[in-house]
């Protein structure tokens, strides 16, 4: 039976190569580089074996004077670096797909920390990331050295099997995009001045590539047609168009997005599927080659209509190749409602940004393909008949469930609300997050298809309900609440007038509750729930003043790429912000803040306050159940999710998946998975 996807399964030529569809993952960091080349080559594998047809690197450094430390990214120096590189095109090819590459140099945004070499720009330039050095000046020579790298390092990728060169001009971080961008390139000479000249080393480096490979490799292009900048950057209505125009058919494909990183990959709190696509329209207009673009398309329709609607001929992903690897085969197959949606969190950026490997929210497998030998499809079998009760139906509980039922095993899971989901569903109603709840509904529309998982809502439990039920392995997934006297990271014991009535916690807000008047939230938790929580009392018609002992609001979500659009939401809100402040006492009308640089305090007139400090684990039932463990009521018992350390949604996921993969299981508690090392 014809599949109305059926386009979207076309082969397409790319060059003197052809990608067997039309799912493009396109380039994307992910923490582990250089520095796990086995665990990047499975992650990457999975994708192939998933159905992308196109699997891509991230940015891959050619040279040391291009040194992105302390990010973790690729690196091919030299050909000591090919063997490590060619496990991931290999494991890409043994699943049929096409492996790309995307060579960088990475001009001021590399710091060269580790090389402790000097970088090169246009211009003698700032670093990125505030550190206290600058590039230096390019001249002809160096400019030549240049293009003899790229050259060199394209032959390198060659070698290696990579079918897909990148020639990188993107995002901002790129050597060629600084030639391009006016702000940066005051030079006099032919690469200077005009859009012509500006554009020369790019055009160089296309040319050189294609002398170098482009016989049996494809060349691509990846460039940031727009900076939303209007008049100060490049524009899709301006020079992004002529840039395009100019160099139209010079590569075999074009990447196109937009610039910087936080706006290309956008959270789904501040942008919605397919937000890109005003600024790529225009591509195909103006070349004959395939182009790819991005927007975290995540449902299939979205996807073939932005094919049929002739913007893009491949459809670009990271974000939803990341929650999904297999989204392009349950297409296929008619699985639609199978497929794991991004939620678009930004999870997965923040570990590229800790140097730490991918993870990813929807995915708990994300990251641990190779260490942990997790796959998001496959998961062994149950080794003997057993019931388990698990108690919590939240996202811990949900995916042990739902894990433990796939493994065979008859579950129960019990949720003393009406509804499963527990802080997913209460959060996803707040202001932009409503595509959190896919966190939910995809386990449970998983779980709805397996006569061997019971779902009982509206279920509290008890120690005697629970023993009564004669089941012997318990997991206990009841989640936690916020607290309400103020202990955090920056207070250590009680915060006076806590108990008072006009004092409010996240829980109360998202239970019904409201404050009214003028509201201090004090934020010592630094991620999205203040800022959240702050629009929300705003629509409600209070006044919003937010108080963090952070040198920035929403301090940790600079990770997740939101911190500047957090800020700027609030500002446009008039909403007062106070950094590098503590909550020292609340009283009826007025509260202190103590400035931790200066130790002044300062009064502010208040109506009611909001306290987002540490959270304590709901971990009653489980303490209380540790002692039928030695009567032997219990043969296993297992606290998971945030009844055992709170923390974000991911890590809930997470811990839910880990337990159900280790039931019956032997596991190394001492080191549970494993370590890529040097051997010497």
């Amino acid at each position: 039976m014809e599949n109305k996807f059926d386009i979207l399964f076309q082969p397409l030529k790319i060059g003197p190569v052809t990608a067997p569809n039309r799912f493009y993952q396109v380039p994307h960091c992910n923490g582990m580089g250089y520095r796990m080349p086995r665990a990047l080559a499975k992650m990457r594998g999975i994708k192939a074996e998933g159905g992308w047809g196109v699997v891509c690197t991230e940015e891959v450094e050619i040279h040391h004077s291009s040194d992105l430390s302390s990010s973790i990214e690729g690196r091919l120096w030299s050909y000591k670096d090919i063997p490590a590189l060619a496990l991931m095109a290999y494991s890409v090819h043994e699943h049929g797909a096409l492996a790309g590459i995307q060579l960088v140099y990475s001009g001021h945004n590399a710091s060269n920390l580790y090389s402790r070499s000097t970088g090169f720009g246009p211009r003698s330039v700032g670093v990125n990331g505030f550190h206290p050095r600058q590039t230096r000046r390019m001249d002809k020579e160096d400019i030549r050295n240049l293009r003899r790298w790229h050259r060199a390092a394209a032959i390198r990728a060659k070698k290696a099997g990579f079918d897909i060169i990148y020639c990188y001009a993107g995002h901002n971080l790129a050597l060629p995009m600084h030639f391009l961008l006016k702000r940066y390139n005051d030079r006099m000479d032919e690469y200077g001045g005009s859009l012509e000249n500006r554009a020369r080393l790019l055009r160089e480096l296309i040319e050189d590539t294609k002398d170098a490979v482009g016989d049996t490799c494809a060349v691509a292009v990846r460039l940031a047609v727009d900076e939303l900048l209007e008049d100060e950057g490049i524009s899709s209505s301006g020079e992004g168009h002529d840039i395009i125009a100019h160099l139209a058919e010079l590569p075999d494909i074009w990447d196109v997005n937009i610039s910087g990183w936080e706006n290309d990959s956008a959270t789904a709190r501040f942008k919605k599927e397919g937000y890109q696509e005003k600024y790529i329209n225009f591509v195909k207009k103006l070349t004959t080659k395939p182009v790819v673009g991005v927007g975290r398309y995540t449902t299939p329709d979205a996807m073939l209509s932005v094919v049929e609607r002739g913007i893009v001929d491949f459809v670009g992903a990271a974000r939803p190749s990341i929650a999904d690897p297999f989204l392009p085969q349950k297409i296929k197959e008619d699985r639609i409602e199978d497929i794991r949606e991004c939620i678009g969190c930004n999870i997965c950026v923040s570990a590229d940004n800790l140097s730490v490997p991918i993870r990813c929210t929807q995915n708990p497998t994300m990251g641990e393909e190779w260490r942990r030998g997790w796959h998001p499809e496959r998961i062994h079998i149950k080794k003997q008949d057993k019931e388990i009760l698990v108690v919590g139906g939240g996202p811990a509980g949900l995916e042990a469930a739902r894990v433990l039922g796939v493994r065979g095993y008859d579950v129960l899971l019990l949720e003393k609300e009406r509804e499963f989901g527990g802080r997913v569903i209460c959060e996803s109603a707040l202001p932009g997050l409503i595509e959190w709840r896919r966190v939910a509904d995809w386990r449970l529309t998983q779980i709805e298809k397996m006569k061997n998982v019971s779902l009982y809502p509206s279920s509290p439990m008890s120690v005697d309900d629970i023993l009564e039920t004669g089941i012997k392995d318990v997991i206990i997934a009841t989640g936690a609440s916020w607290r309400k006297d103020g202990l955090g990271r920056h207070q250590y014991y009680p915060i006076s007038g806590y108990s008072l009535p006009n004092v409010f916690t996240p829980d109360d807000l998202m239970g019904g509750k409201m404050p009214t008047g003028h509201v201090l939230i004090y934020d010592d938790d630094h991620y999205y729930m203040g800022s959240v929580l702050a629009e929300l009392l705003h629509q409600q018609g209070c006044e919003v003043s937010i108080a963090t002992p952070a040198p920035q609001v929403a301090y940790w979500s600079q990770y997740t790429l939101e911190q500047g659009r957090i800020h700027q939401k609030m500002l446009k809100a008039d909403i007062k912000i106070f950094t590098q402040k503590i909550l020292t006492d609340i009283q009826p009308k007025q509260a202190s803040l103590l400035c931790s640089v200066s130790g002044q305090k300062t009064p502010i007139d208040i109506d009611s306050v909001l306290l987002l400090t540490d959270s304590l684990s709901n971990d009653a039932l489980y303490q209380a159940l540790k002692p039928s463990l030695k009567s032997r009521k219990l043969n296993s018992l297992k606290v998971i999710g945030d009844a055992e350390a709170p923390g974000i949604i991911a890590d809930a996921v997470f811990s839910g998946y880990k337990v159900a993969y280790a039931m019956d299981g032997e596991v190394d508690r001492n080191m549970p998975f494993k370590v890529e090392r040097v051997r010497i």
